[in-house]
């Protein structure tokens, strides 16, 4: 009984490799508009899933963690995406200057299943204050567009079906 147990698992977790999933880079559009040591901090802690440009490692070619990492992908782009910095028009980075200092600072950011796998993500304390410094920067001066930004704007489910 048991045997056929393990031979059923065994034949399953075979078959769901055949699940294709589309891992993706499209070509990067435009660069994000930040200092350099920012920049930096984004590449390493933010990139692989907020732009075109992911390490797609060996764990995302085995099912069924490559839908999750897929899936983690695709919303992280389209939440927030570096590889097309120009297309972010003034009312998304008001949202975006008021979500990324909170999702930051709040250690919601890289998520902990990221971090997990990818542990050298985990941004310093000072790696932190300097995203959440440089997000609230996005909003500009009192009066830009951040003063423009509706309370819960951004919501990351309130703009979907």
């Amino acid at each position: 009984m048991k045997r056929r147990i393990l031979a059923a698992a065994v034949a399953l977790f075979a078959a769901i490799q055949l699940v294709p999933v589309h891992r993706t880079n499209p070509p990067v559009e435009s660069e994000v508009d930040a200092p350099p040591e920012v920049k930096a901090i984004l590449r390493k802690a933010c990139w692989d899933c907020h732009s075109h440009e992911t390490v797609w490692g060996w764990h995302t070619h085995v099912a069924p963690i490559s839908w999750l990492a897929v899936h983690d992908v695709n919303e992280g782009r389209e939440e927030l995406n570096f590889s097309r910095w120009n297309a972010i028009d003034a009312k998304r980075l008001a949202r975006i200057a008021k979500k990324l200092p909170e999702e930051v600072g709040e250690g919601d950011m890289p998520p902990p299943s990221y971090l997990l796998v990818h542990p050298s993500a985990r941004p310093t304390g000072a790696e932190r204050a300097a995203l959440v410094a440089w997000g609230r920067s996005l909003a500009g001066p009192p009066g830009g567009p951040g003063a423009e930004a509706e309370d819960g704007a951004g919501d990351r489910h309130g703009d979907r079906e």
